[in-house]
């Protein structure tokens, strides 16, 4: 698919202008995503859950993944990139209001709605904003372009949390306990305000997709078609379709660093468990940042892809063989510094972003490659592969019912680790399932 983008100025503009677009976008997704990680162990504490029953709250965000990704390749066809990116900030603004009636009642069934249709308003936002960005300059630099986005997206990861910490958590409760009913309608009550802000500062963001006047991108008439054999088409391409469970299997360990770091804080103790996602966010960062300067011009995309993968598996043993009275790393990089003392595996949680970081801008490009006109229903393919969000935590959850412990459950992310290392190798290479 040839992609332009419409601008009456110069070259240099008819990039950049999309970018910033792009950009506010993976920023406002970034707030309303990462956010995950802080307000599980909140509402975990708050509403007295298990580990698998808080695992739910992250899952039910990402599972309408499964049934929004299509439908929302078929909407961004009908009505452009730019209206996609309104619509689904306007969705997620709405169900961000549900928060109140959720925080009023204390029931997690209402939360657990109101996650599903943050995940939908979501799914729309990536299915527009994701080719934008891929088919906005040469296949070649797609990743790094990705990987700016995904600087915003993980900034976003790494103020969020602690803002919440502040906002939210700051003189209601500390650390792990059984809490009182005046204490838990406090937690509740805490919620509401901060939620009305999100909800307005999304549909400011809407506004601005709408309206501003920035370029959208062009296609040729043939490739906005709906044909009905375009999915079952695009299916037929190997590399899309492992693609898509490279996405699926990466989103799933990037949720479990991200979203259980907070939750495993606190069932070992740690005072400061909303700020835990912070962490996580900071490492993708440092991994988007060494991406940037090192693709194309001394790293391949599949090259990042291939270290991504060794990265995460030794990262995951640390994890699991690690001691939670050993403070080796902290000891290092924290303390010397002014920051806190803390156990080593919960650093090395953190420290599965750096080695997630690269993944989705490597994936991307290299699933995309050669699709031509089929790029907006892969795109929509791949979307669905978020849906792999809700397996994460899930399985984390499951992990601690099955004896595992805490620490134990994150085995569950090596066979992640072990595709990527395959779709690096030899998968993206794929153009024929003979």
């Amino acid at each position: 698919m040839e992609a332009t983008v419409e601008c009456d100025n110069n070259t240099k503009q008819s990039i950049w202008l999309p970018m910033v677009l792009a950009g506010s976008m993976f920023f406002i997704l970034g707030c309303i995503t990462w956010l995950n990680g802080a307000i599980t162990p909140f509402l975990q504490q708050m509403l007295e859950l298990s580990p698998l029953q808080a695992s739910f709250i992250i899952s039910s965000f990402y599972i309408a993944v499964t049934v929004a990704g299509i439908p929302s390749a078929m909407l961004i066809k009908r009505v452009g990139y730019k209206n996609g990116m309104a619509i689904g900030c306007a969705i997620m603004a709405l169900s961000a209001l549900m928060y109140i009636p959720a925080a009023k009642l204390q029931m997690i069934e209402i939360f657990l709605f109101a996650q599903l249709m943050i995940g939908v308003g979501q799914t729309v936002l990536q299915t527009a904003v994701n080719p934008y960005v891929v088919k906005m300059g040469s296949e070649k630099s797609a990743a790094v372009r990705v990987c700016i986005m995904g600087l915003l997206n993980k900034f976003a990861g790494v103020i969020v949390p602690v803002i919440f910490a502040a906002v939210v958590v700051s003189g209601v409760v500390d650390g792990a306990g059984k809490l009182s009913q005046e204490q838990k309608d406090m937690m509740a009550n805490s919620l509401i305000m901060p939620y009305v802000l999100i909800a307005g500062l999304i549909m400011l963001f809407a506004a601005f997709a709408k309206f501003a006047p920035l370029p959208d991108l062009v296609f040729d008439e043939d490739e906005t078609s709906n044909g009905k054999g375009e999915i079952k088409e695009a299916l037929a391409h190997p590399h899309l379709v492992l693609g898509v469970v490279g996405i699926a299997l990466y989103v799933a360990v990037e949720v479990i660093a991200a979203d259980t770091i907070g939750s495993y804080a606190l069932q070992i103790g740690v005072a400061d468990y909303s700020v835990m996602t912070s962490y996580t966010m900071a490492c993708m960062l440092i991994g988007y940042a060494i991406g940037i300067l090192t693709i194309p011009r001394f790293m391949s995309q599949q090259t990042a892809l291939l270290m991504s993968g060794i990265a995460g598996i030794i990262t995951v043993l640390l994890v699991i063989l690690g001691s939670n009275d050993s403070f080796i790393i902290s000891n290092l990089l924290l303390v010397p510094f002014g920051g806190p003392q803390l156990p080593d595996p919960l650093l090395c949680i953190a420290l599965l972003g750096f080695a997630n970081a690269m993944v989705w801008p490597a994936i991307w490009p290299l699933a995309l490659a050669g699709l031509g006109r089929l790029t907006g229903t892969a795109s929509g393919l791949l979307i669905m592969g978020i849906a792999g969000g809700a397996l994460g935590p899930l399985l984390i959850g499951l992990g601690n019912v099955a004896g595992l412990g805490a620490q134990g459950a994150y085995i569950v992310m090596i066979p992640s680790y072990v595709f990527i290392l395959f779709y690096a190798l030899k998968g993206h290479k794929m153009r024929s399932w003979k």
